[in-house]
């Protein structure tokens, strides 16, 4: 007795979607896919960036911007620092003020000649006594004024010797902070704008890998609902571009999709020859 071997075969409209489902993927699998269009992208560096990197490396704004100032500071240190801070009247000053001093004093002895000569006692030798003691006071006192003078010149010029010695130190803090200011600005505003840049790339790149995946998001669509119609349940697609996927998930992505498709197809036939 021969036995009949029956096949469920699909409904022709069935086995065409199939078969162009299948020609589809073969035409979009054939050729790799440039990756090179939504490679990653590193945005360049802004040109306020390379002006701050431009200044923190130069002799005299970034490095070393204190050293002038420290060099100077050394001029006015030291046990001759006062002399550049001498004032160059000083020794006018000194002239003159001696020069009346001795005015002073000789009205002083014109006053002793005048005593002795109403006791009677002019050229005598009280008044000799009188003229030498003055005289020696006298000479005294012009040697302190002197001294007062040259010591109020010395301790003037050395306060500003000093003075100008903090200046320097302070300059030597102050330029180097305003140096960094300018350059802390400067990377600032230079990273927002890398920001944007790179984010303007980002988009871009973005835009290329949609761009790129459309077909086979399309083709992995067209398969959910020929394997729907073909086994009589509603399939459900998901998508299988997902939001910045590195390199790695990007080929492993493409891969289960090729997959996932040529092994559905390949259960069909496999169903189909059998007669399952």
């Amino acid at each position: 007795m021969a036995t009949t071997t029956r096949s469920a075969l699909p409904p022709q409209y069935v086995e065409d979607l199939q078969k162009d489902l299948g020609t589809q993927l073969t035409a979009l699998t054939s050729a790799p896919l440039d990756t090179s269009k939504f490679a990653p992208t590193v945005a360049g560096q802004d040109q306020a960036q390379a002006d701050a990197y431009t200044m923190a490396t130069t002799q005299g704004q970034g490095i070393g911007a204190f050293s002038p100032y420290i060099t100077q500071a050394g001029a006015y240190s030291g046990p001759s620092a006062y002399q550049s801070f001498m004032s160059p009247y000083q020794q006018d000053v000194i002239n003159a003020t001696l020069a009346e001093y001795d005015t002073q004093a000789a009205q002083g002895l014109q006053g002793i000649a005048d005593q002795a000569a109403l006791s009677g006692n002019l050229g005598g030798g009280r008044e000799g006594v009188m003229r030498s003691q003055y005289q020696n006071k006298s000479d005294m006192n012009r040697a302190l004024l002197q001294s007062g003078l040259l010591q109020q010149g010395f301790t003037q010029a050395n306060q500003l010797a000093n003075q100008a010695f903090g200046q320097q130190q302070a300059l030597a803090q102050q330029v180097p902070q305003l140096y960094g200011a300018d350059i802390g600005t400067l990377r600032s505003a230079g990273a927002g704008q890398q920001s944007q840049a790179q984010a303007v790339l980002d988009a871009q790149r973005e835009k290329n890998r949609l761009e790129a995946y459309e077909p086979y998001e399309r083709l992995g669509y067209q398969q959910t609902g020929v394997a729907g119609i073909a086994s009589g349940m509603p399939g459900q697609y998901q998508s299988m571009v997902q939001p910045n996927p590195t390199p790695l998930q990007t080929a492993l992505g493409i891969a289960s999709v090729g997959g996932g498709l040529l092994g559905n197809y390949g259960d069909y036939l496999r169903g189909a020859n059998t007669g399952s």
